[in-house]
């Protein structure tokens, strides 16, 4: 096998296992590209990405690329000569990048493709209940996440595993197809094939609309999206004009409440669904700390709803 001059593009904590595993490989990485040092703070020091962080630590040559779609930035690809890009949760590459490389581009996708297309495969999954998920690795194409399929792998969803357990297991996962998938390419024994658009489900971006609890569904319903959404951006609720986060929930079924009705009973704070009720496990109001059920039915009206 004759090792690959590579070039990694990614920016947040998900893709620095796959840098790692790359590294661990007898390829080359000729240059990792990441997204510019952000301030977290009006007055705080620009931090760098977790990607640029890790290359920096295994003395890996990096790039900041602000302008993907910039002559510059695709004559600064152009002239390291790569064998192959690899993505992982980067930007959209523009078809002069993708051109460049003599094996092209692959990208590693939180998500058994074409299902889950789209920014947030991981957190779709978990709130659309889904029973299993993975990671699938693809040729790049000018279309967001629909290009030939090299190779995928499979992992159950547990009924109360968090988009955070999930994001956990599927980065390492899907490290370390990456790497094999690399391997394959240089042997020149990997084989690809096209996706069934027809089978295509979106995963947009996740904003605040499309983070609200809707206690009209199902206990079941409630309780996937709020796990879906747990640890970030978090599912919410109003109670009154106050905005509740709403963290850990449990479905019960024998349980008859209006949806959004709250009841303390015992030590449980239930919430009404549509069918059944979810025990409130956890949930924040602004200005605290995230508390318990208990605490929140102990210091606090359960006469208001949420809605």
């Amino acid at each position: 096998m004759k090792p690959l001059r590579i070039i990694f593009m990614g920016s947040p904590e998900f893709a620095v296992p796959s840098l790692e595993a790359l590294h661990r490989t007898p390829h080359e990485i000729i240059r990792v590209v990441s997204l510019p040092d952000k301030r977290r703070s009006r007055r705080g020091k620009p931090i760098p990405t977790d990607v640029k962080k890790k290359a920096l630590e295994l003395g890996l040559p990096v790039m900041e690329a602000e302008d993907l779609r910039s002559e510059a930035f695709s004559g600064e690809i152009e002239a390291l000569k790569p064998d192959l890009i690899v993505v992982v949760a980067f930007r959209i590459l523009p078809a002069p990048v993708l051109d460049i490389p003599a094996f092209g581009a692959i990208n590693l996708h939180a998500s058994l493709l074409p299902k889950y297309r789209g920014a947030a495969p991981i957190h779709h999954a978990v709130m659309n209940g889904e029973n299993e998920t993975g990671c699938t690795v693809f040729f790049l194409n000018e279309r967001v996440d629909t290009g030939e399929i090299i190779a995928a792998v499979k992992t159950d969803i547990g009924k109360d595993e968090t988009t955070g357990d999930l994001y956990n297991r599927l980065k390492d996962a899907g490290a370390g197809l990456l790497a094999s998938c690399v391997n394959e390419i240089a042997m020149g024994r990997a084989e690809s094939h096209s996706q069934k658009d027809e089978e295509a489900t979106p995963a947009p971006k996740l904003i605040k609309e499309n983070t609200r609890i809707d206690f009209s569904q199902s206990a079941e319903e409630v309780h996937n999206r709020v796990r879906g959404l747990n640890p970030f951006p978090v599912a919410w609720a109003l109670r009154g004009e106050e905005q509740v986060k709403i963290y850990r929930t449990r479905p019960v079924s024998l349980c008859n409440l209006l949806p959004g009705v709250l009841k303390r009973e015992g030590d449980k704070l239930l919430a009404g669904c549509g069918a059944g009720c979810v025990e409130l496990l956890e949930l924040q109001l602004p200005g605290t700390k995230v508390m318990s059920g208990t605490e929140f039915a102990n210091g606090y009206d359960v006469n208001v709803p949420l809605e």
